[in-house]
């Protein structure tokens, strides 16, 4: 009998999250995918090892047993993996994000790095994108992830995603005629003269409704009726869009807001060898294919 690592990794999976869909969905699986590890291990262990009640799962007797030695194996192989898949890169990351890079994604690429390099050190920082660009040209960070338009694009950038980006308000609050409260990121924030150039454009007035540092706190800024913004549409939950928010549309439209595109920049000059690995950690996890020939 010879039980594999997959196999075993797909039966702690599907246990602990109690089902085949959840475990095809952690594991980055097709559920037909996970359906026949399971089958394939129960086949080469001999036993029924799950128990199933309609959707939900369950272990059997004997695959409560295995699952005590299923963990220690897929722990043990993972260790090993690690270990001998570290590098012998050495160094310092300083490495810069907007706001728009989830806290929780950066952490898990930042984690990884660390497993895989342990010899390498990242210090990491969130601020505006005018101030990271600002620190590249000083040299103050070697990496960047941050917003530029189809103008601000450089050739050595690595593209990560596209972002389309929309005027939202409140559902109940139009503000179609008369003056506008601005919400904004701030003053030194990417969107904020994007939206103040619009509206001066189209003779639109305007105040500052609020500043706010996250983009959380600018849409339950929207959804409160406190006034409009340009946020990126990526950042809205479809189920808020056209429910708690709507796009803005002003009597007199804007001038369309532009396309922008997020991505990983280093520092001018040649790039050191730990911080171009990084930026393919960064581009393997959060990158998109797009182009940006045509823009």
């Amino acid at each position: 009998m010879q039980l594999d690592v997959e196999s075993l990794r797909t039966f702690i999976a599907v246990v602990e999250l109690g089902g085949m869909t959840k475990a095809a969905d952690a594991l980055g699986l097709s559920q037909s995918a996970v359906s026949w590890k399971i089958k394939r291990l129960e086949a080469k262990a001999g036993r029924i090892l799950l128990v199933r009640d309609g959707r939900s799962v369950a272990p059997s007797r004997e695959g409560r047993e295995l699952l005590r030695y299923a963990r220690s194996i897929v722990e043990t192989h993972d260790e090993a993996v690690n270990r001998l898949g570290r590098s012998d890169l050495t160094g310092t990351v300083k490495l810069g994000a907007t706001e728009e890079v989830t806290a929780s994604r950066m952490a898990a690429i930042l984690g990884r790095f660390n497993r895989l390099h342990s010899a390498a050190t990242i210090e990491f920082r969130v601020d505006y994108g005018a101030a990271l660009q600002a620190m590249l040209v000083r040299n103050e960070l070697d990496v960047a992830v941050l917003q530029v338009s189809a103008e601000d694009y450089l050739p050595s950038d690595t593209h990560l995603w596209t972002n389309d980006l929309i005027w939202v308000t409140a559902f109940d609050h139009p503000y179609d005629t008369g003056e506008v409260p601005l919400l904004t990121f701030g003053e030194n924030s990417y969107y904020r003269p994007l939206a103040i150039s619009r509206l001066r454009a189209a003779g639109i007035p305007y105040r500052i409704g609020l500043s706010a540092p996250s983009t959380a706190a600018i849409l339950a800024g929207a959804e409160a009726g406190l006034g409009v913004a340009v946020v990126a549409q990526m950042s809205v939950d479809p189920k808020r869009l056209g429910n708690s928010l709507v796009e803005w549309q002003p009597n007199i439209p804007p001038e369309p807001l532009p396309v922008t595109f997020q991505v990983a920049r280093a520092s001018p000059g040649e790039v050191p060898s730990v911080a171009s690995e990084l930026i393919s950690h960064i581009e393997a996890e959060l990158g998109q294919p797009a182009s940006v020939a045509s823009h």
